[in-house]
């Protein structure tokens, strides 16, 4: 399905947001998504990116704008100049504006696409059983708080 960029504008159900940003959406229950999240707040020294989660209004309605399911594991969005990434491309995406960790995850990108794809699935769906749960929004720092669309 191919969707045009900034095609969330004229949908009704998705509410208004700071789309100068790099928005995005995750899971806040889960300890690695959680542990991605603290990083990007760390390493995000030029203050570009915005995080939504899943259960947000925000989060919630741009899932089910690109057709992705928020209950589903695999659902993780970056959406950036009006374009959407999802599973592998979108962390991919995320990590060319985070310094040095552009270089400890450009091997991934190497990976064709469907491997790219079953990695990250493996991951997502075997994510709380391996990482276990942590909720991102239970005592952020300072940092994180700020980038935090509630």
């Amino acid at each position: 399905m191919t969707i045009s960029n900034y095609s969330y504008r004229a949908d009704p159900n998705v509410p208004k947001f700071d789309e100068r940003k790099i928005t995005l959406v995750m899971d806040g229950d889960c300890a690695l998504c959680s542990w991605g999240a603290r990083n990007i707040a760390r390493f995000d020294h030029s203050d570009q990116f915005r995080i939504a989660i899943v259960s947000s209004e925000l989060g919630s309605s741009l899932l089910n704008h690109y057709g992705l399911d928020p209950k589903d594991p695999d659902s993780w969005l970056l959406l950036d100049k009006g374009e959407a990434f999802t599973s592998m491309p979108a962390i991919l995406r995320a990590s060319r504006h985070l310094g040095w960790v552009r270089y400890v995850l450009a091997p991934l990108g190497w990976l064709p696409r469907g491997w790219q794809d079953w990695l990250y699935q493996r991951i997502a769906r075997n994510r709380y059983r391996v990482f276990g749960r942590s909720e991102l929004c239970a005592l952020p720092d300072a940092n994180l708080r700020r980038k935090l669309i509630v």
